[in-house]
């Protein structure tokens, strides 16, 4: 059994709950899990820091690096990641590893031998090299979500999402292939989260994609009706306080 203290920072809680069982798996039993950047300052500010932190870069209410402004940070940290293609030098340089999402258990149990045998001898962390790397070479918009099948987590990328949608006080994604998912966000979360030029918050409950735009129609009150190529609602509506911006929106 592993005796040092482990965090997870994640804010797709499916993912969280998934890498935790890994990690238990692997001998790690004492694992905290923390999903947004105000949760995670309120525990680091009562708490002490752990021995290893596994730190999803962008959660739902900012970059994660924004947990450790103004705090002293000496734990050792994984980043876990969907961004395969930025910075990755500069997490190999300031952390132990990085783990690219879905995180498979052969590269965690690498990462955490890995983890073991540096462990007394890391270098000091460069946060602020590595978010300013971050801020100038990628937005901060998301560009995959992660659901839970079963016991399995599936990714679904930004291009193949049709429109997000609140049904019954849940969150969905419906996808080009007309499946549906249930998300950990709520639609405010995701509106920020996603680039303004592809999707459009066109109601309360409804945010869609400009490409799965296949016709607008007049509707009552001045508003407009939305038929989307796959998704089967007839009542896609574009709010009439919102009417304007959305016909800017389309250029």
């Amino acid at each position: 059994m592993k005796d040092y203290s482990t965090v997870i920072i994640e804010d797709e809680k499916p993912a969280a709950r998934l890498l935790m069982r890994k990690l238990n798996d692997l001998g790690l039993d004492h694992v905290e899990m923390l999903h947004s950047v105000a949760q995670a300052r309120k525990w680091f500010s009562e708490n002490a820091c752990p021995d290893l932190i596994f730190l999803d870069i962008q959660l739902s209410d900012g970059l994660s690096f924004e947990i450790f402004d103004g705090n002293d940070i000496n734990s050792s940290i994984i980043f876990t990641t969907a961004y395969d293609e930025f910075a990755l030098k500069a997490f190999k340089m300031n952390s132990i590893d990085y783990l690219l999402k879905p995180i498979s258990q052969d590269e965690l149990s690498f990462a955490i031998d890995k983890f073991e045998r540096l462990r007394d001898d890391r270098q000091e962390l460069n946060l602020k090299q590595i978010k300013e790397i971050f801020n100038n070479n990628h937005t901060n918009f998301k560009n995959r979500f992660t659901v839970k099948i079963g016991q399995n987590i599936k990714l679904i990328n930004i291009e193949d999402i049709e429109c997000f949608y609140s049904e019954n006080k849940g969150t969905y994604i419906f996808t080009k292939d007309s499946d549906q998912y249930l998300l950990d966000y709520s639609l405010d979360q995701i509106e920020g989260l996603l680039h303004p030029e592809h999707f459009f918050r066109i109601s309360r409950g409804h945010l869609i994609n400009i490409s799965a735009i296949k016709n607008i129609s007049i509707h009552s009150n001045s508003r407009l009706r939305i038929e989307l190529f796959h998704y089967p609602s007839k009542d896609v509506i574009v709010s009439r306080e919102r009417v304007q911006d959305f016909k800017t929106w389309l250029g």
